[in-house]
């Protein structure tokens, strides 16, 4: 009675009376084929667009790896077949090629059949079922079907759901809501990702959108911006007359310069750059706000009752 062989692996069962005086062989290449399917990790260097992944019976063969590190540089995705198609696999993949054209990085495509495939991306594992089936043969993508919600990362359960990690991906789809003191935002903080209460960031924008310098007191200066601020600088006129010339500086368009006099004492004269209306305000002038539209200054200025 002849050999016959296992139908997934290939393991040789020999006849009953066979392979006298050799079958010691025979059992040994069988521990090294159930060593394989076990644990066995295969390096399998790709080259081109196909490769055939065999599992020959008896024999050790690439097919019969468990875990399938795919290696070799690629100038274009490469189909790796597994043959036969009616034996069942499961295999742990990892798609570690590198990129040889200029259009990369490459994927790995499993295939059996005619009935789906499963698509390893570059730098990407992936656990696959190919179900054995013929010329209909269908490799499925096990690893899809992980549940994220069970799974732990540190210690710590993920209970995010699937919608939530999409929005995080770049999802678009957008929600009207009426934001309050009590919502949060994803912020990364010097690398470390924190949620964030609205009224930080609140707190944070309003500290930075304008400044408030010192009081000027003496009796000529020159206000420049030196960042994209708005300002409200205090004028001190309580001992002498101050000439204050407005300058540009960095500031962006819409932005302005709010000047606070606050003494009723002597005047406070306010030139602007030579490209923009000059004023001169004097000792009644309460505030003046000088806005800035890109090239010059226009200005508004409130009066003490």
């Amino acid at each position: 009675m002849a050999s016959t062989y296992t139908v997934n692996t290939g393991i040789e069962k020999p006849g009953t009376g066979e392979q006298s005086g050799t079958w010691g062989t025979t059992t040994n290449t069988n521990f090294d084929i159930i060593d394989r399917a076990i644990n066995g990790v295969g390096s399998i260097s790709l080259s081109g667009t196909t490769h055939t992944l065999t599992t020959t019976d008896g024999t050790l063969s690439d097919g019969g790896y468990k875990v399938l590190s795919f290696t070799g540089a690629l100038g274009a995705n490469n189909t790796v077949t597994i043959s036969p198609n009616d034996q069942d696999k499961v295999y742990l993949i990892y798609n570690g090629t590198t990129d040889s054209g200029s259009s990369g990085p490459y994927s790995v495509i499993l295939t059996q059949g005619s009935g789906g495939n499963v698509t390893v991306p570059n730098g990407s594992f992936k656990i696959v079922y190919a179900d054995g089936a013929g010329s209909g043969a269908k490799v499925n993508d096990v690893t899809s079907a992980l549940d994220v919600s069970a799974l732990r990362m540190g210690g710590t359960a993920i209970s995010s759901t699937a919608a939530e990690l999409n929005i995080m991906d770049g999802g678009t789809s957008a929600t009207s809501t009426t934001v309050v003191d009590a919502d949060r935002v994803v912020y990364n903080d010097a690398g470390t990702m924190k949620q964030v209460a609205v009224t930080d960031m609140s707190t944070y924008y309003n500290a930075n959108a304008f400044s408030a310098p010192s009081a000027i007191t003496s009796s000529s200066s020159t206000l420049t911006p030196s960042a994209a601020k708005s300002i409200y600088q205090r004028v001190d006129s309580s001992s002498n007359n101050v000439a204050l010339t407005l300058a540009a500086g960095s500031l962006a368009v819409g932005q302005y310069i709010i000047i606070d006099k606050t003494s009723t004492s002597n005047t406070l004269t306010l030139s602007y750059p030579t490209n923009s209306q000059g004023v001169s305000l004097g000792s009644s002038v309460e505030f003046a706000f000088a806005i800035y539209n890109g090239s010059h200054f226009s200005f508004i200025e409130t009066v003490k009752s």
